[in-house]
């Protein structure tokens, strides 16, 4: 049976209006799609027949058919994603890359820092979702629109901490390694390895079966809600939380200088008239509403969303990351198993920087409690109660109470995956 002309009429509105999105929010390089079948004819039998017939055709087709996983750790700075990181990074089958939208942050938006408006920060978020298909699509020349220098020849020294992809110290993409060189250190990377050749870094992508992605610039997982919904990718998101009490000591011991009027107080127990409160605030603002996105359950992230704390990673490492690779469907290796091992019961003097991510790991997750003066803690508590609430962190009531590691402030809760 024919449609009416008005039918017809809806259904080529209907087409020009879907074509005029796809355009507006997919890169026109990223993937490659079989031919759409005509919609001018209401016969599904014959729609179908003919959009096997062009599929069968076309070498590829719009669907990520090979269910390639593509992985997304979301977190925030000093809430222990360079540790989460390496859980993937080390596994043998997943392509891992640290912080590519440092590139875009620096390009667009150079002086952008935590403390910035809601509205600074998500500028450049158009341009970090364009970059994160792309790459998820092992296209690295992608990176060169946000790397300066440009690269030349597709060849570059300015990857943003090139050394924390094994990837991208590993043969193919390094050919000057030797058999000594398989444990390399992130600064030997460069050092040995040279200019990183992104072409063969393609190729590499490519020969792996899973990409994983790790970022802090991306402030609320409903930002990413167009590359979780696209069916060209296989996208899941792995979001990372940790007391904000403890991300706030971390940075005011790492980012000395950003952070030197929460030192003052903590050091003089008054409190600076100028202190920026918004380097807390905002944390605290972005876990509640990302979180209570994931939590709420909405169906575009149905088998896509996982909630970790980092304390709960750092007390039980290896229980923790089988759950997380049970969540994605991707065989736990024995790589991972090893390193976890290794880089979870060491002492101070293991960590060589302040992204280093060898540690007693459940010792770290406890540490804020003697770098915080309480004055500290408890305005933290008052300012960030509703997500500490939200994410089961419990309050300290007293100095006394906030010193004694047998009274623990980590609720158990069981943040089971969306599946």
């Amino acid at each position: 049976m024919q449609c009416s002309w008005k039918a017809v009429l809806l259904l080529a509105l209907a087409s020009i209006a879907i074509q005029y999105t796809a355009i507006r929010t997919f890169t026109a390089k990223s993937f490659h799609s079989c031919p759409v079948p005509n919609p001018m004819n209401c016969s599904l039998s014959q729609e179908n027949e003919l959009a096997d017939r062009l599929c069968d055709e076309s070498p590829t087709f719009a669907y990520n058919l090979s269910r390639k996983t593509h992985v997304l750790i979301l977190a925030t700075t000093r809430s222990g994603s360079s540790f989460v990181g390496q859980l993937f990074n080390q596994h043998f089958d997943v392509f891992y890359l640290f912080e590519p939208l440092y590139h875009v942050q620096y390009t667009l938006i150079p002086k952008l820092t935590q403390s910035k408006s809601t509205t600074d920060r998500r500028v450049m978020l158009g341009a970090s979702r364009d970059l994160l298909r792309s790459l998820y699509d092992c296209d690295l020349y992608f990176l060169e629109n946000y790397i300066k220098p440009q690269p030349v020849n597709h060849t570059t020294d300015r990857l943003f901490r090139r050394g924390a992809s094994k990837a991208l110290c590993s043969p193919p993409v390094c050919e000057s390694l030797g058999p000594i060189d398989i444990h390399l250190e992130e600064g030997d990377c460069v050092k040995k390895c040279g200019t990183l050749n992104l072409t063969l870094a393609t190729e590499s992508c490519k020969e792996h079966g899973h990409v994983a992605i790790k970022t802090v610039r991306v402030p609320e997982v409903s930002d990413l809600r167009a590359l979780v919904e696209d069916p060209r990718l296989n996208l899941k998101v792995i979001q990372l939380v940790r007391d904000p009490r403890g991300i706030l000591a971390s940075r005011s011991e790492t980012f000395r200088d950003t952070y030197r009027l929460w030192r003052i107080w903590d050091g003089t127990g008054r409190k600076p008239y100028n202190l920026d409160v918004t380097q807390l605030t905002t944390v605290c603002e972005d876990f509640l509403n990302s979180v209570s996105t994931g939590l709420n359950r909405p169906p575009w992230l149905k088998g896509k969303y996982m909630l970790v704390r980092y304390e709960d990673l750092a007390r039980n490492p290896m229980k923790k990351t089988e759950e997380i690779y049970g969540f994605l469907g991707i065989p736990m290796d024995s790589n991972v198993e090893r390193w976890i091992q290794n880089n979870t019961r060491g002492d101070r003097s293991s960590a060589k920087h302040k992204y280093g991510t060898v540690r007693n790991s459940a010792a770290t997750a406890e540490k804020w409690r003697f770098r915080l003066s309480y004055e500290i803690v408890e305005f933290t508590q008052n300012a960030c109660q509703q997500v500490l609430a939200q994410l089961g962190y419990k309050m300290a009531g007293s100095e006394e109470e906030l010193k004694n590691l047998s009274i623990s402030l980590v609720e158990e809760r069981d943040f089971l995956p969306f599946s």
